[in-house]
Parts: structure tokens; C-alpha cells; sequence
């Protein structure tokens, strides 16, 4: 098979679309033929040599992908040979097959295509598990959201209105901001000319925002608690403002608010399906219900993987960015 290596860390240029060994799956896997993958941003973190996979892990980028169930391993039930499927990875979506524990497998969506299927794994499970398994938003809250038109911003702002909460986002520009908007933000903060906290603190009348999804990381910290409501609850996943900040555990304590940090990609096999299985029952009923659907910038194929890094490092996308194989002509 073909799948994108790394040979040496570097620019978009350093990925490298070459023949390498198929995988084997092992106990409780199955192997997919992949149709697409999506790109994230961890993938151009690994490139530049800053985020190795989990051990064990395929060596190749990828943190999701979708297409069709080749072969089964040893001790799998409930999924068969032909399959359309999309899966959370812990790497080795950059590839024409992949081996993936069945406990990451969801169905591809009725009424969904098997390639856009890609853009769903990593968004779907990233924004369930931290918004409302881990920050447990409510009807009648308000959630803020940090990069509302990226892939996680897309889905954050539609599952948050699903649920009947208020959301608030910030992104780069009116064009994006107008795009949030028509996924059902109520909030709009272009970050590049505006306050979030004097905006978020002034359309709730003083309240603040009950939730926040933070890609950010250090530099949005102090102003992510000054904009937390009272009994607030902060979720940062995202680290690209830095990762060293001062927190005032007096702000912190007098609003009874919580600051919490997770990483999906390093969590074990039997955490992952957990977040699958909620994922399953809580999100794909929205999905097949036309409720939340994927957003996607724009498809290309595998090989041209270095220009999809390169969009995302210029932040011109709205969604996600999928990279398709030869499989995806079957679609």
C-alpha cells in the first residue's frame, strides 16, 4: 500500500506519499480500506517532529478516516467485511489501508457519503467528551468557542444549539464570522479587532460564558477565567497559544470554576470506545437527522496532503480538510 511517511521533520514538503508495508490486524481490529482522511492539526505538529504517536501507534499521520471493512481480526463481532465505516485513529489515516481497534469504528451516517464521513471521527468525539462529558453543558448555557470556524468550531457551535445552548464564538475576519453565524452562533467576536471577554461578558449581561472550548491554550488562560461564568467550566484542548501561564487560583476560586485539559489522541483503547460509544448514541442521531453535519473546506487527493497542511497553517479554511485515496472512486 501507500501511505504518507516523514522521513525528516519539517515544512508541508516533508511529507512524503510512499510504498509501505499493508498492516496486520490484530486482536479485536479491522483493517479498512481507506477512502479519505481528514488533516488536524496534531498531523502538522507531527511533521514539524513535535508530536510522536502513542506507542504501538501507526508511525504514520492520520487521527481519523472512513471508508470500507476488508478483513477482520482475531475476536471482533459486530462488524462485517464490506462495512462503510469511519474511525477514530491514533494515527495512520495518511494511508490506502489502516488496522483500527473495533471498539473506534462508528457506521458511517445514513445519508451520508463515505468520504465526508472522514471529517466526522476526531470533531464528533473531541467536542462530546469535552463539552458535555467532561464541562457537562446545558440547555439555557452559554458556550464559548475558540476557533468557531475550524473543524472543532463547526461541530462545537451545531451540537451546542442541538442541545438548546447559547454560543458564542471567536474567529479571524467577518468572512468566517459570517459562516459561524450560519451554523447557528449567537455570539460573533473577531478576535483580530475585539475583546472576547468584554463581548462574551456584554451579551450576557454580565454573566459569562458557563463553558468554554479553548484551542489556545497559555496565551488565552487569564482571559478564558475572567470570562467564565460563576460555577464555569473551562476545557482546553489546544495548546497553540503556548503552554506556560500564570493562573489566579483566587479568581479561579471566588467563581467556584473548574479548568480542565485533555488529549484524545494519548488516551487507551478502552477510554477511546467509550467516547466512540457516545459519540454513536448521542451525535450520529443528529447527523442522520440533518441536525449537525460535517463541514468540509475542501477534498484533495493523498498525495497532495502538503497543500492541505499548508491551508491549515495559513487558517484560510472554514471546516475540515479531506485527502482522499484511490478507494474514494468506489464511493
Amino acid at each position: 500500500m501507500r501511505a504518507i511517511t516523514i522521513p525528516e521533520p519539517g515544512g508541508p514538503e516533508a511529507l512524503v506519499w510512499s510504498e509501505v508495508p499493508d498492516p496486520v490486524p490484530g486482536e479485536g481490529e479491522v483493517l479498512v480500506d481507506v477512502a479519505a482522511g481528514a488533516v488536524n492539526r496534531a498531523d502538522l505538529l507531527q511533521r514539524r517532529g513535535f508530536y510522536d504517536p502513542p506507542p504501538d501507534a501507526s508511525p504514520y499521520p492520520g487521527l481519523e478516516c472512513s471508508g470500507r471493512i476488508s478483513a477482520l481480526g482475531p475476536d471482533v463481532s459486530g462488524w462485517a467485511v464490506g462495512d462503510e465505516v469511519c474511525a477514530l485513529l491514533s494515527g495512520g489515516g495518511y494511508a490506502e489501508k489502516a488496522a483500527v481497534p473495533a471498539g473506534q469504528l462508528l457506521p458511517v451516517p445514513k445519508g451520508l457519503d463515505v468520504v465526508t464521513a472522514a471529517a466526522l471521527p476526531e470533531v464528533t468525539a473531541t467536542v462530546w467528551s469535552n463539552v458535555f462529558m467532561v464541562a457537562h453543558l446545558r440547555p439555557g448555557e452559554t458556550l464559548l468557542v475558540h476557533g468557531g470556524a475550524s473543524g472543532i468550531g463547526t461541530m462545537a457551535i451545531q451540537l451546542g444549539k442541538a442541545v438548546g445552548a447559547r454560543v458564542a464564538v471567536t474567529a479571524g475576519g467577518p468572512e468566517k464570522l459570517e459562516r459561524c453565524a450560519a451554523l447557528g452562533a449567537d455570539i460573533l467576536v473577531d478576535y483580530r479587532t475585539q475583546d472576547f471577554v468584554e463581548e462574551v461578558r456584554r451579551a450576557t449581561d454580565g454573566a459569562g460564558a458557563d463553558v468554554i472550548l479553548d484551542i489556545m491554550g497559555a496565551k488565552y488562560l487569564e482571559r478564558n477565567v475572567r470570562a467564565l461564568a460563576v460555577n464555569g467550566r473551562l476545557a482546553v484542548i489546544g495548546l497553540q497559544g503556548g503552554v506556560k501561564a500564570e493562573l489566579n487560583l483566587g479568581a479561579l476560586l471566588a467563581k467556584r470554576a473548574a479548568v480542565t485539559a485533555t488529549s484524545l489522541r494519548q488516551r487507551p483503547p478502552e477510554e477511546k470506545a467509550a467516547i466512540v460509544a457516545a459519540v454513536r448514541q448521542h451525535v450520529w442521531p443528529l447527523i442522520e437527522a440533518g441536525t449537525v453535519r460535517p463541514v468540509v473546506h475542501r477534498t484533495l487527493p493523498m498525495e497532495r496532503a502538503a497543500e492541505a497542511h499548508q491551508v491549515l497553517e495559513d487558517s484560510t479554511h472554514v471546516g475540515k480538510m479531506l485527502l482522499t485515496t484511490g478507494a474514494a472512486a468506489g464511493a
